[in-house]
């Protein structure tokens, strides 16, 4: 008889560059089996019920080392070394958190409750935080990141992608970069996230600065550059020069766009190929036909929305065009100061017009296409094996228990890390 798996101890020393939060076994040849799962979301359509989630009923997942090595009928799973019984309880990819802004000091609680109570968001008030990020320590900045990064693990999030962009200066933008890279390999160059204080009055050597040695700076520790296209930030030839820019130093483009107003940040992400444009808030009917004839993913950020009582992006509207899509947190102090995924698929399907398996969907597997990944936000043979598992019978709880802690155990690259 197989024997039942006990969580491994986060303490373990195999820890990789990609690590949220936690460590990470890498020895092969050792066998899971995860048996009686109610039902398993592995993102393939050619499995189980034939929809997108590829649902499959009364399953399992079989893991070796790292990587999902077999998923199907509870019935027909292979003899392993180790077993656990999940209960009848719901499995899912890890979620994948596409986009973030985690290397920050300070606090903006004053902010919040201002426009709360009626002042509207802008972006000015990325300053507060700039200063505050430039006045921490190194150390100060790493403790906030895993901080969160463990608030993230706690609720499913196994990959994620998180930027620069609260330093503005060729030091403090390098730093940060450097230290994110410590625990993701999907870290983004954001030296344009506003025009930097120091240069409010020549916002062209600015930029030429962001294009230049800061770039330079940056790039090592990057795979990613991105820009805030947007009125009070940069325009849409200041953001193209950027994007162009960080191409030519091997790092691939995401557009934060179309977030507060109309504007060229979708029609830009999609002509330069950018992996995502993220927020896509306000579109007109050629922004969607563009994203819908295009490779690069529409990532909707709702926790923006709710925090901010602004207008919801229309999810509906870019599906029913054909659109991919991604929800991620766009965890920051500003804006958007959430580290649940799960809160945010909640929010999707109560105010963006997503269906629940739509949601989760995007969370996992869109989340995974808008970083360009095939090896994260599925459960299938050759995926990591990143899973979440819930307590409850369907991912369709996510939604409908919104604000429930509903994770109870999450694996990432095949270690039980919650």
């Amino acid at each position: 008889m197989n024997s039942t798996s006990t969580p491994s101890s986060p303490g373990s020393p195999n820890r990789t560059n990609s690590a949220i939060g936690s460590t990470t076994d890498t020895t092969t040849g050792t066998t899971t089996v995860i048996t009686n799962i109610g039902s398993l979301v592995t993102n393939d359509p050619s499995l189980g019920d034939g929809s997108p989630l590829g649902l499959v009923l009364d399953a399992a997942v079989v893991i070796e080392g790292d990587r999902v090595v077999w998923t199907g009928e509870t019935s027909k799973a292979p003899t392993t070394d180790n077993r656990v019984d999940a209960g009848g309880r719901a499995v899912l990819p890890g979620f994948v958190d596409s986009h973030s802004h985690l290397v920050f000091a300070g606090d903006r609680t004053q902010e919040f409750n201002a426009r709360m109570s009626g002042r509207g968001y802008t972006a000015g008030g990325i300053r507060t935080t700039v200063a505050a990020t430039r006045a921490a320590t190194d150390a100060e900045l790493e403790a906030n990141l895993t901080r969160y990064l463990r608030e993230a693990l706690h609720q499913g999030t196994t990959t994620f992608e998180t930027k620069s962009g609260y330093g503005l200066t060729v030091e403090d933008e390098a730093r940060a970069l450097r230290i994110a890279a410590a625990h993701t390999d999907e870290v983004t160059y954001l030296g344009a996230h506003i025009v930097s204080p120091d240069y409010a009055d020549d916002p062209a050597a600015y930029v030429a600065l962001v294009t230049g040695e800061m770039l330079d700076a940056c790039a090592p520790y990057a795979r990613w550059v991105d820009v805030f296209c947007e009125k009070g930030a940069f325009d849409g030839d200041q953001a193209r020069a950027i994007l162009t820019a960080g191409r030519a130093k091997g790092l691939h483009p995401r557009v934060h766009a179309n977030q507060l107003s109309y504007g060229p940040g979708v029609q830009l992400a999609v002509e330069l190929d950018a992996a995502s444009a993220d927020h896509c808030t306000h579109l007109t009917d050629a922004d969607v036909d563009a994203l819908a004839n295009g490779d690069t993913v529409a990532t909707l950020l709702p926790g923006a929305e709710f925090s901010t009582r602004a207008q919801w992006p229309d999810a509906r509207r870019l599906l029913d065009a054909g659109v991919t899509v991604a929800l991620s947190t766009d965890c920051n102090p500003g804006s958007s100061f959430t580290s649940s995924v799960p809160f945010c698929v909640a929010l999707a399907v109560r105010d963006m017009g997503m269906t629940p398996d739509e949601a989760v969907w995007s969370a996992t597997a869109g989340g995974a296409r808008a970083l360009r990944r095939t090896d994260v936000g599925r459960l299938t043979p050759g995926a990591y094996a990143d899973l979440t598992l819930l307590d409850a019978p369907s991912h369709v709880h996510l939604a409908y228990r919104p604000g429930v802690p509903l994770v109870s155990g999450v694996w990432r690259r095949g270690v039980r890390v919650v």
